[in-house]
């Protein structure tokens, strides 16, 4: 079977890239032909490359940020009958999308179009079932994969990092929606205190001007925080087992790999409370949530002071999260799409 995955996004450090690279190679391991390929904005680029591949299944990655080009192209549109849709529905779809005014009839339209919608929260599976049944039938819930990178890479060597210095690791891209530069000020109460030796790093690409030079002017305010750039997502494992405590202070998600490379790790998670994050952190097993500034640092404070904590929720959870499964599930329903074409 040939299977044309697009992505809204080529850089490999993005979690749009990374999991429809490992959904690639998973799909390959079961014998498909496929093309990984990122869109441009124009509808017309999206055409050019089921033109080019003449795939028989198009499996769309952001119900808005591509499935808006597959919806304004009549082309494609006219030939679903014999190339099925498969949507895979982000975070940002999810949460904040559906209920926009400009992008939630895209997104409504997509939806009812596809011949399958794939997710992988299942908090965030349940919710859509709930406010929207006429869905249902097309959800497909699919377990979450992760194949790591081991690539060595000196994390404290190269950047000039403390040997003793506990250090806070948020691997996100620079954009509102991760909460970065709202981070910084979570950690400010924690910098006046006296005790513990402690930094806190941001690895990421910078996807949002504005809030980036904001952020970033920010960071040099606090000498305790540093931005990293982009770290080499083929070393992403290396890195985890470098760091103590991994962050994550997002508004929305729907099912992070950076968090989901942390627990594989067994490196513990400080995590916002919201649906997108609590599949993957289990509050005083794996990780800490915290819904607000007063839990942040409280949160915070114990991670900083109490190495026997940390201790106790570093659990390596490799078997949870194994490539294998959800290349397996992804196999078996785009074989289904095939075989209901084909009937």
């Amino acid at each position: 079977m040939r299977i044309l995955i697009c992505s809204p996004e080529h850089n490999p450090a993005t979690g749009n890239w990374t999991s429809a690279t490992r959904y690639k190679h998973g799909l390959q391991s079961h014998g498909h032909a496929v093309q990984l390929c990122h869109l441009d904005a124009a509808a017309t680029s999206l055409e050019r490359k089921v033109e080019a591949y003449q795939p028989d299944i198009l499996f769309l990655i952001h119900a808005f940020r591509t499935g808006r080009q597959w919806l304004n192209s009549a082309k494609l549109r006219a030939r679903q009958a014999q190339l099925p849709l498969l949507v895979l529905l982000s975070g940002t779809d999810i949460n904040e999308g559906l209920y926009d005014p400009l992008q939630g009839p895209v997104i409504k339209q997509v939806m009812d179009s596809a011949d399958a919608l794939l997710l992988q929260n299942p908090l965030e599976a349940q919710h859509l079932r709930t406010q929207f049944p006429h869905w249902s039938a097309l959800l497909h819930e699919i377990p979450p994969g992760i194949k790591l990178g081991m690539e060595p890479y000196p994390l404290r060597a190269r950047h000039h990092l403390g040997a003793e210095t506990l250090l806070f690791l948020c691997p996100a891209n620079i954009r509102p929606v991760k909460g970065v530069l709202e981070l910084l000020e979570l950690f400010d109460p924690l910098a006046q205190q006296q005790g513990g030796a402690w930094e806190v790093l941001f690895c990421g690409p910078e996807l949002d001007g504005r809030y980036s030079r904001n952020f970033l002017a920010a960071v040099d305010t606090r000498p305790w925080a540093h931005y990293l750039g982009v770290l080499p997502p083929a070393s992403m494992g290396d890195i985890l087992t470098q760091v103590d405590v991994v962050v994550n202070n997002s508004v929305s998600e729907g099912m992070p790999n950076a968090l989901i490379e942390a627990a594989v790790v067994g490196c513990p998670i400080l995590a916002h409370d919201i649906p997108g994050n609590r599949p993957v952190v289990e509050h005083d097993n794996n990780g800490l949530l915290y819904a607000n500034a007063h839990e942040f640092n409280l949160a915070a404070t114990r991670l900083i002071h109490e190495p026997a904590l940390r201790h106790a929720l570093s659990n390596p959870q490799p078997e949870r999260y194994a490539p294998e499964r959800e290349a397996l599930a992804l196999h078996k329903l785009c074989c289904r799409l095939k075989e209901k074409r084909e009937r």
